[in-house]
């Protein structure tokens, strides 16, 4: 039970830890095989067409001091940057063909640097930040 009891303090005081400091929690999400891609592509075009977009680069800012570039170089590429909150920060930068990824920011001060180089590179991130 020791071990255990440890385990659970020394995880709680480090999920604190931010909390108290200000930070960002990330969950990142690459497909890796074609299914998975098919279902972060359709979640895209579903946020796109909700959005009333039909280009495959869109921004969105609600809040202020956000800040965000979209970069594709490449053709067929899907790149969404939602941002809701203050202080964000991300960059998307495609740089193949067929390439699909979403960032969505909540709160304040998330940051975020994607870069896909291979064509067909598909997933998102959500962050939620606070100061």
């Amino acid at each position: 039970m020791l071990p255990k009891t440890l385990l659970t303090a020394a995880f709680l005081s480090l999920a604190a830890a931010p909390v108290l400091a200000g930070g960002t929690v990330s969950f990142n999400f690459n497909a890796q095989n074609a299914d998975e891609a098919r279902a972060v592509q359709a979640g895209l075009a579903l946020y796109r067409i909700a959005q009333g977009v039909d280009s495959g680069a869109f921004v969105h800012q609600d809040g202020s001091l956000n800040g965000a570039a979209l970069i594709q170089a490449g053709t067929g590429s899907s790149g969404v940057i939602h941002q809701d909150g203050n202080g964000h920060s991300a960059i998307l930068n495609q740089q193949g063909n067929g390439q699909n990824y979403g960032i969505f920011q909540f709160g304040d001060g998330a940051d975020a640097n994607v870069t896909q180089t291979a064509d067909g590179e598909t997933g998102f991130a959500l962050q939620f930040g606070w100061d």
